[in-house]
């Protein structure tokens, strides 16, 4: 699976990362429906740090912010998965394409984490010249 599409489905709600149910049932070539009776029949292995719910007005206001035709209508609002959901996931869906997925979804988590410290540690260093230096330099633009 890309990485690019992986990258472009995590969204950041209650400031965790998370892809949406609809989302990922298209990554493993499952219809929504069957991916969340999947879950519900196995609820215990998706507490609330796992998997929840999006209300009402997250989702509208989700929906606002993204391109929202190809989402379709849809009756309920999804629910949004954490690392360790998706992880979940592939013991709930065991197909080969639940477990490639998975496994394409890991790494891109685990990418974004490596840019996120990667960006930290240049801004502090940034920020240490500034100091030294008694100036603030230009923004650079990522």
């Amino acid at each position: 699976m890309e990485l690019e599409i992986i990258k472009n489905s995590i969204h950041e709600i209650r400031g965790l990362k998370v892809i949406l149910d609809f989302e990922l049932a298209k990554m493993y070539q499952v219809e929504t429906k069957r991916l969340k009776e999947s879950v519900r029949r196995n609820s215990r292995r998706f507490p609330v740090d796992f998997m929840f719910e999006l209300t009402q007005e997250e989702w509208t206001n989700l929906r606002s912010q993204i391109a929202t035709s190809s989402w379709g209508g849809k009756r309920y609002p999804p629910f949004a998965f954490t690392e360790q959901g998706i992880a979940m996931l592939s013991s709930v869906l065991n197909s080969e394409v639940a477990i490639d997925v998975n496994i394409s979804i890991m790494r891109a988590f685990v990418m974004m984490r490596q840019w996120a410290m990667n960006h930290q540690e240049l801004s502090e260093k940034l920020t240490a010249l500034e100091q030294q230096y008694g100036q603030k330099f230009k923004d650079i633009e990522c």
